[in-house]
């Protein structure tokens, strides 16, 4: 009884998994189509690499073999008295390639011309790979020492002259017998410049001012004196001047013959008397 209920239990709805080998050429072949594929991508990408190389390289041979990316010349603007020659000179970047170039470093080296106040670097492409735009210094008189003139700005700086400025005023030294140290263009600082041009002021037309290692500044003024008022700031030549007024117009109400009046010293002022008239 028991071997025919077994004989007529009820099979499993799925059969136990076999692995059966397929029937040749009922399998697609997508794994050799994907390498066919995969080489083909592979060969294109090699082929762009390839070419993107090449091209690289001849550019880079064309940059650093072509005269036109190296520096022979430079465009200036802004200049009144220097010229572009002595810019490129300071510049110091002849036969340069352009990419080598650092435009911070440009700026500093021009700046040693005393000249120049400040500078703009543009860089560029060919033919202007380089443009500097230049602020020169303003000369605010000039020093003159044996035919020699220097110009010298409001701040005190010293520069070449480059060209005849009559309209500016000139201070002559004038040494004489001193046997001390010359003065020099150096010596002159931003505050005599502005007490000197302060004296410019009351000038006779024409008149340019002496300057002494000792009395300072000077000039003859319309009587035929040589006046002296030291070297100082705008400030303290303003009131030297007004003592300046005081004093001429005390000696002149007492018709008394000097040739020098010296004010260098405004606490002690003295005039030298011309004697035998």
């Amino acid at each position: 009884m028991a071997s025919h209920v077994q004989a007529h239990r009820r099979q499993p709805d799925r059969a136990p998994g076999v692995l059966h080998r397929a029937a040749p050429g009922t399998v697609p072949k997508r794994t050799a189509t994907a390498r066919i594929g995969g080489r083909r991508a592979l060969s294109r990408w090699r082929l762009c690499s390839a070419v993107t190389f090449v091209l690289f390289c001849a550019i880079l041979l064309l940059f650093f073999s072509s005269d036109v990316f190296y520096v022979r010349s430079i465009q200036v603007r802004g200049n009144n008295h220097i010229t572009r020659a002595e810019v490129f000179a300071y510049a110091d970047i002849a036969d340069y390639h352009m990419f080598w170039l650092d435009p911070e470093q440009i700026r500093q080296s021009v700046l040693r011309s005393a000249s120049i106040a400040d500078i703009a670097v543009e860089l560029g492409w060919p033919p202007n790979l380089i443009t500097i735009i230049v602020q020169e210094r303003q000369p605010a008189i000039v020093w003159t020492e044996a035919g020699d003139e220097t110009w010298i700005d409001l701040q005190g700086r010293v520069m070449q002259a480059r060209a005849e400025m009559p309209n500016l005023l000139r201070v002559n030294l004038i040494a004489g017998d001193y046997g001390g140290p010359r003065p020099s263009a150096e010596d002159f600082t931003g505050d005599m410049v502005l007490g000197a041009l302060r004296l410019k002021e009351i000038l006779p037309a024409g008149e340019h001012l002496s300057f002494h290692p000792i009395h300072g500044l000077g000039w003859t003024n319309e009587l035929g004196w040589q006046v002296w008022m030291g070297s100082d700031s705008a400030a303290v030549m303003s009131e030297k001047v007004k003592m300046y007024h005081a004093l001429v117009e005390n000696i002149i109400s007492r018709a008394i013959p000097i040739a020098e009046l010296n004010i260098a010293n405004p606490d002690a002022p003295f005039y030298s008397v011309i004697w035998g008239l």
